[in-house]
């Protein structure tokens, strides 16, 4: 139900602030609302999903989602939780970001139902013909540098230094809802706790600038249970880009989360009702080491996200380290699996001309790649019948060579069920 949207994010988590009165205006009946997403990268990441997340539970409230691409916003840059100033980017690049994120948007909201379609929209439309003096006259002349300056966005930046761009950020984006307001009845501004200032501006100007009614929800700042920042690994950003971010590394992510948070990350990022999943919750907390959770998160984004056959594919790679994977599962990775499942693994390199003419397994695990540290360790281990090529398992006869290659460079040497060594060609 259309008023059902403000109880939802209270049993997701997702409520932080409110302008008053917004529950009872989202009461009345379908209303239009909108978040913006700057472009500048080509791609979003996980911590953009929160914001994703919060647009489409409103539309799935059955109110009207408003995706706003800032085309003119990201030739800005927005200070909110910025130490210093950000590189512009140039409006090629910019067009090209706004594009891609476009299509991952699309993944999320539906642009194409039949009587509650999301709507994409870019502030470089209405901001491209507009000069500077009359922005300055007729937007510029209803807040003060005082109000301004007592944003935290700005507050923050004032002993490191503000430029005049950024600091005019929050009148630009504040026009947004000035324009989305009138154009196309926006009564709703969304986003995040940091944005708040930001929004709260557009809420002002509209009153300043000929009344209408113009409200503001925000979700908190998403952080892990040991307040790490949420949608970091060690490579930096887990972007929604398969190019960026491989969708085996993506499941993994998700997968990889903590008991502490998984069950706060499936009430936001899942589009599933409370009562089922409330049960998983329960589920998953008389068992927590089936990892039930965990498992049912990183299934349903990463289908989201990069599809069907993309997740099967992300399961089976899972399994090879994992599972009882065997060499059929192994023989039908990509290169990039390859790397991606076995990244940390120890590994060395060989040469093809070595391999043509075949290597002892005994020098494999030993001299020549350096898995086991002596022969007389390998033989023993091959004695044990613990040793396996490409998960089968061999005996001291073995040779190893060209034809035992998989994915065309790689050959997967294993001790027991969790030691792996990976030999490459290089």
């Amino acid at each position: 139900m259309s008023n059902g949207f403000i109880d939802e994010l209270r049993w997701r988590g997702m409520l932080q602030d409110s302008t008053p009165g917004v529950e009872e205006h989202l009461a009345q009946g379908p209303q239009r609302g909108y978040i913006g997403f700057d472009p500048t990268a080509d791609s979003l990441h996980v911590g953009n999903l929160v914001q994703i997340m919060f647009l489409t539970h409103f539309q799935r409230s059955g109110h009207r989602a408003v995706a706003l691409v800032g085309g003119a916003t990201g030739m800005v840059g927005d200070p909110s939780g910025k130490k210093s100033e950000r590189n512009l980017l140039d409006e090629d690049a910019l067009r090209h970001n706004e594009a891609c994120i476009k299509a991952q948007l699309q993944r999320f909201l539906d642009f194409d139902h039949p009587t509650n379609p999301a709507q994409l929209v870019n502030n470089y439309d209405w901001f491209k013909d507009m000069g500077f003096l009359h922005f300055i006259r007729e937007v510029g002349k209803h807040i003060t540098v005082n109000y301004m300056m007592a944003k935290d966005s700005v507050k923050t930046r004032l002993e490191t230094g503000i430029s005049f761009t950024e600091f005019s950020y929050q009148l630009v984006q504040g026009y947004d809802y000035v324009h989305l307001n009138k154009s196309l009845g926006c009564t709703l501004q969304m986003g995040g706790s940091d944005q708040w200032g930001n929004i709260t501006t557009g809420t002002e100007l509209i009153r300043r600038m000929g009344g209408g009614e113009a409200y503001a929800v925000t979700t908190p700042l998403l952080t892990k249970a040991d307040g790490s920042k949420f949608g970091k690994s060690e490579g930096g950003n887990i972007w929604l880009d398969a190019k960026r971010t491989s969708p085996y590394k993506f499941y993994q992510f998700w997968l990889n989360s903590s008991d502490a948070d998984a069950p706060r990350f499936i009430r936001i990022f899942s589009t599933r009702g409370q009562e089922e999943l409330e049960a998983l919750i329960a589920e998953h907390a008389a068992a927590p080491h089936k990892r039930t959770l965990q498992k049912e998160l990183a299934a349903e984004i990463t289908q989201r996200v990069h599809g069907a056959d993309e997740l099967q594919a992300a399961l089976q790679a899972s399994e090879i380290l994992f599972g009882n994977a065997t060499a059929e599962a192994l023989a039908a990775l990509t290169e990039q699996q390859w790397l991606d499942v076995f990244e940390g693994v120890p590994q060395a390199e060989v040469s093809r001309e070595a391999l043509a003419v075949g290597i002892p397994i005994v020098d494999l695990l030993s001299e020549v790649g350096g898995f086991l540290p002596s022969k007389g360790e390998a033989r023993r281990a091959l004695k044990e019948n613990s040793i396996a090529v490409n998960k089968e398992k061999v005996g001291e006869e073995r040779v190893v060579n060209a034809d035992d290659l998989m994915g065309g460079r790689f050959i997967l040497l294993q001790r027991g069920k969790k030691n792996y060594f990976l030999v490459k060609v290089g």
